[in-house]
């Protein structure tokens, strides 16, 4: 178990190492056994992160021009899927060089925008070289002059991978040995922004010039109804929406059109870009500002601050008459901060609604968009 801890949040909490550390701690057990016949009972491994980890290894056995062993994937205190399951790697004689490939459980790219190419084994670019670096170390210390072919495989990769994000950014059949630091950071921003940009660079790959960015589920389903085409090349962005703009920005697209629910897209109104309610809320406060401004009474006003949620506050809006122009207020603040993100260099724009009164505005640059992405799209 790897003992160091960071602090979020008032939180102290454990770190862990990813999956490409686990394979490159088994190759490099796998290789050794290979080469002097005897596991051992751990390998020490040196993280991009300069973490150094001492890895168990499981489940050995070796034969004839073949080892294989595995480690068991801790991710410390982060809530990730692929805790505690086996990555295995097996190790072969080949005559020069180190062959990387994947086995049971490793997903296969199939789209254009990821770290591997299309046909590819979905072992990501920094664990390949953490392989390569391991085994090297046991060729030296064992004076071997031959190569290395690893094979990486879990087991479990296959049920797994229907649970992440894998199908949806064209890895199928497995899940991803993933890492860039060697480390898992508990809650970790940065692993969840790369996701957003491995999405967005496919959508790039694909030809997509309008991009649409959507929080999450809600968004999705509300484009699977109202933009043929939409909900299965959008973005999930969960609260990342400043990030996700200024990837689209980094990589060229001609637009952005966010959509989202409301209770998301709400703190946009006051410029917040990060809508987890611990980076900041004022959802209400936004809500009773624009009902002030487009006129609603000190009683409704009073009202929508005891909501907890904003589907309660549009509700009291609505009794107001205020409804429209409420969210016309709303939608041109939006604007006035997605543009000063923005800042000139990509049209951007905003589609809000709720599930009960489907869309409550759209913002001034985003009926202009809502036409490109339709015509992109192929609605006409």
């Amino acid at each position: 178990m790897l003992e160091e801890y960071i602090s979020k949040g008032g939180q102290r909490l454990r770190l862990g190492y990813t999956t490409g550390s686990c394979a490159a701690g088994a190759a490099k057990a796998a290789a050794e056994a290979l080469l002097c016949g005897a596991f051992p009972h751990r390998v020490s491994l040196m993280t991009p992160k300069g973490i150094m980890l001492e890895l168990d290894i499981s489940d050995k056995r070796s034969g004839d021009n073949f080892a294989y062993c595995a480690v068991r994937k801790d991710g410390g205190d982060d809530p990730d899927i692929t805790n505690g399951i086996l990555v295995y790697a097996r190790a072969e004689k080949i005559p020069s060089g180190v062959e990387i490939v994947g086995g049971e459980g490793i997903g296969i790219v199939t789209k254009p925008g990821l770290d591997r190419p299309v046909g590819d084994f979905a072992i990501n670019t920094v664990p390949r070289k953490m392989i390569t670096e391991a085994v090297t170390e046991i060729a030296e210390l064992y004076e071997y002059k031959g190569g290395f072919r690893i094979t990486v495989y879990v087991p479990e990769g296959a049920d797994i991978a229907k649970k992440t994000y894998n199908p949806r950014m064209g890895i199928e059949g497995g899940i991803s040995i993933i890492g860039t630091s060697g480390i898992v950071e508990p809650m970790s921003t940065a692993a969840l922004i790369d996701t957003i940009r491995a999405e967005e660079n496919i959508r790039k790959a694909e030809g997509i010039r309008n991009l649409v960015i959507t929080p999450g589920n809600y968004g999705e389903s509300f484009l699977s109804e109202h933009i043929h085409g939409a909900a299965d090349k959008c973005v999930k962005c969960s609260n990342f929406i400043g990030e996700a703009v200024d990837i689209a920005i980094e990589l060229g697209f001609e637009s952005v059109l966010i959509v989202g629910h409301i209770g998301k897209l709400v703190k946009l109104g006051a410029g917040i870009m990060n809508t987890h309610s611990a980076a900041g809320d004022g959802r209400i406060e936004v809500l009773v500002t624009c009902g002030l401004l487009a006129g609603c009474g000190r009683e409704a006003l009073v009202d929508i601050t005891r909501c907890a949620v904003t589907d309660g506050a549009i509700d009291i809006i609505k009794r107001e008459g205020k409804l429209e122009e409420t969210m016309k207020i709303l939608c041109g603040r939006v604007q006035y901060y997605l543009d000063a993100r923005a800042k000139g260099r990509i049209k951007i724009g905003a589609l809000i609604f709720s599930n009960a009164y489907g869309v409550l505005g759209v913002t001034e640059d985003g009926q202009r968009l809502l036409r490109d992405i339709s015509e992109e799209y192929g609605n006409g």
